[in-house]
């Protein structure tokens, strides 16, 4: 996505409405840590409908009759029984439509969608099936669009039709072209009034999927992660990698192969939250880790699988006894192993082969392996361990990833950092769902620089494993919402990410997906309908991170307003005499440019001078800006998708001194965030 938006020219606020002005260097010629091409990336989870009835463009709920209901999201009439003997071993079941007996009574079944089905005029949508005439001959399957909800004369916004033939089972397929928009259609499909017909996975898509993918990505929520520009995405979770208990664990060896013969899993979501509870969301696996591997691709960002160690949630699940036992662990490790067969191995092995087989003969190129989500202690510590080693002796060039717990700081914390440096893990996972306070680095008014705010990964262990900041987003007291406020928390917060390139190497903001109908969780990322989309401010933050986060680290300091000769450089990190200004700076070998982000978290314009050091002459900066001047709880809508989204603008920087050193002045709004692309 082009961030320039708009452009603007920024006028200077009057001398009474900003504070003192605010002096700080960047070191432009001698560059720092590099900055790690997966530092901004995606945390993707089935929760809130993220995956069926979200990114997955299937349109069809329960396609193949497998839901404990077998009828959920479908309406029936005329003859149709249940038959559980159909051709797909993992999906036995299918619905077999005999003729009525009467001319005036129809045999039909009826899906609703997943919260209806979004159709858009003139769009092609692809109608597909498995089918058989069991007494064998021809039989004919009529198929409906239908908006059943209005007083109009015709329920049908389309129609096609199949002929089915023979005892076999196949596939056939129709496309189907609506004649006006619908966001809340049904499909409907007839059987044939003469001849018995069995009918599984019906199934519709539409045409224009992501990168036009039969089996794709839903396009507008899809372009949108392309859009970010991610170098990292993490998947399938989250606690579903977990389960609620180990049979509802998440098991990718089930979501590959023909999309027909993947099992039906629980998902642990449905039932969680019981303020927000949906009994009928349930994962198909259409959307598999091979998909989430080709999404990768798609969208040019590494993939970072993770996968069960053996532990189901240790939230629900307290007794040794609802976990693998040590010596019961190996099949879990051999999951682990053929998993990075499957993305790595040749096509002569048995999981490359399948890969191969399913159209991508290629290697995915998979660099990282997550082995348990926000799992702790000694349980966790101790079941870890055969993994390592035997990903260590087998594929030694993997990064593993491990997990610090679901503690931001404390006791628990602590001592899973201490055990991933005992198991020499390549990254640690942490999460942190935390209030504003924690963001900007304070706790009960005073000043903390230790295990919060953006000064947090100052002081960490650079000889250990590397950070993987994998689940963490601002939540707001009480106003547990995409709030602008919150959002900019998470901008003034990420200036210490960036700043510590050289010890984290990954962040990915959580959660990613919403259905504005099926939530359970928020904050989150994007939101959508069965036809609309809209992107969050905190999604903008993370583009203007992702799009610009350089190739090395600047050095960005001002002078420590504590050290009375003036001689001491600080970090620009919210410190007290910082009046709410946070700020880092990169250097990006590939533009030339020097890009300094500056966020200011006070209620007043604050006066910035910065020094680019090295740097001579006259220059223009462009500049691109998140600032809104309506209330700080507004957020993004459907109706308003670009109420708050970043400006385009430039600002002339000025030269000081006999050298001609390059000096950016600049006014930064009250509680704005802005970026500036100066070239060197």
């Amino acid at each position: 996505m082009n961030l320039k938006l708009i452009s603007c020219s920024f006028v200077f606020v009057t001398a009474m409405a900003v504070q003192a002005q605010h002096v700080m260097d960047v070191q432009t010629k001698k560059v720092g840590a590099e900055v790690s091409p997966t530092m901004y990336g995606l945390f993707f989870e089935d929760i809130n409908y993220a995956a069926d009835g979200g990114l997955y463009a299937e349109l069809v709920k329960n396609r193949s009759f497998e839901f404990p209901n077998p009828f959920t999201g479908w309406d029936i009439s005329g003859k149709v029984t249940l038959k559980n003997d159909g051709p797909f071993e993992k999906n036995p079941h299918y619905v077999r439509m005999a003729p009525s007996g009467h001319s005036d009574k129809h045999t039909m079944i009826e899906n609703h969608g997943f919260f209806g089905m979004g159709i858009k005029a003139g769009e092609e949508y692809r109608f597909s099936v498995w089918a058989r005439v069991p007494d064998g001959g021809k039989s004919k399957l009529w198929i409906d669009l239908v908006d059943n909800a209005t007083m109009r004369d015709d329920q049908k916004l389309g129609n096609t039709s199949v002929e089915v033939s023979g005892k076999e089972w196949k596939k056939y397929t129709a496309i189907i072209k609506p004649n006006r928009t619908f966001a809340k259609a049904h499909l409907r499909v007839w059987g044939d009034s003469k001849v018995t017909t069995d009918v599984e996975h019906v199934s519709l898509f539409p045409v224009k999927t992501f990168k036009g993918r039969e089996n794709g990505m839903r396009e507008d929520l899809a372009q949108a992660l392309a859009d970010v520009h991610p170098g990292v995405f993490r998947f399938p979770g989250g606690c579903i990698v977990e389960g609620t208990d180990l049979a509802t664990r998440y098991q990718w060896k089930n979501t590959v192969g023909p999309v027909e013969n993947r099992p039906l899993n629980e998902n642990r979501w449905h039932y969680t939250f019981t303020n927000r509870y949906f009994p009928d969301y349930f994962q198909t696996y259409g959307l598999g880790f091979f998909e989430f591997f080709q999404l990768c691709e798609d969208i040019k960002a590494e993939p970072l699988p993770v996968l069960s160690v053996g532990l189901s949630c240790q939230f629900q699940n307290r007794r040794e006894s609802d976990h693998v036992a040590m010596d019961a662990l190996q099949p879990y490790i051999d999951d682990c192993l053929d998993l990075i067969e499957f993305a790595n191995g040749p096509v002569d092995s048995k999981w490359g082969k399948l890969r191969a087989d399913m159209g991508h003969p290629e290697p995915f190129n998979m660099k990282y392996i997550g082995i348990g989500n926000e799992q702790w202690d000694t349980p966790y510590f101790e079941r870890l361990k055969p993994f390592v080693t035997a990903v260590r002796a087998k594929y030694p060039n993997i990064k593993i990833v491990g997990t610090s717990g679901p503690d931001s700081e404390g006791k628990m914390f602590e001592k899973g950092w201490e055990a991933m440096k005992a198991q020499k893990a390549d990254l640690v996972d942490e999460h942190f769902y935390r209030p504003e306070n924690f963001f900007l680095g304070t706790a009960d008014g005073k000043k903390r620089y230790g295990n919060c705010g953006a000064l947090r990964y100052d002081s960490y262990d650079r000889k250990g494993p590397k950070v993987f900041a994998g689940e963490y987003a601002c939540h707001g007291a009480g106003k547990k919402w995409n709030h602008y406020e919150t959002s900019l928390y998470e901008a003034a917060f990420m200036t210490g990410i960036e700043r510590n390139a050289d010890i984290v190497e990954m962040a990915t903001y959580a959660p990613l997906f919403a259905h504005v109908e099926g939530w359970q969780w928020r904050p989150d990322m994007i939101w959508y309908d069965n036809m609309r989309m809209f992107k969050s401010v905190s999604y903008y933050v993370q583009q203007m991170y992702a799009m610009y986060k350089g190739t090395n680290v600047l050095k960005l300091t001002t002078k420590d307003p504590a050290d009375a000769k003036g001689k001491k450089q600080i970090p620009v990190a919210g410190q007290d005499g910082m009046d709410g200004l946070f700020a880092s700076s990169v250097f990006d070998k590939t533009t030339g440019e020097v890009i300094i982000k500056i966020v200011n978290t006070s209620k007043k314009a604050q006066a910035v001078c910065v020094n680019l050091l090295d740097m001579k002459g006259e220059r223009t900066a462009e500049t691109i800006t998140l600032q809104h001047k309506g209330s700080m709880d507004d957020e993004n809508t459907l109706d308003q998708p670009l109420k708050i989204r970043p400006v385009d603008g430039t600002v002339q920087c000025g030269v000081t001194g006999k050298k001609q050193q390059t000096v950016l002045n600049d006014v930064v709004p009250a509680m704005s965030f802005r970026l500036y692309r100066i070239k060197k």
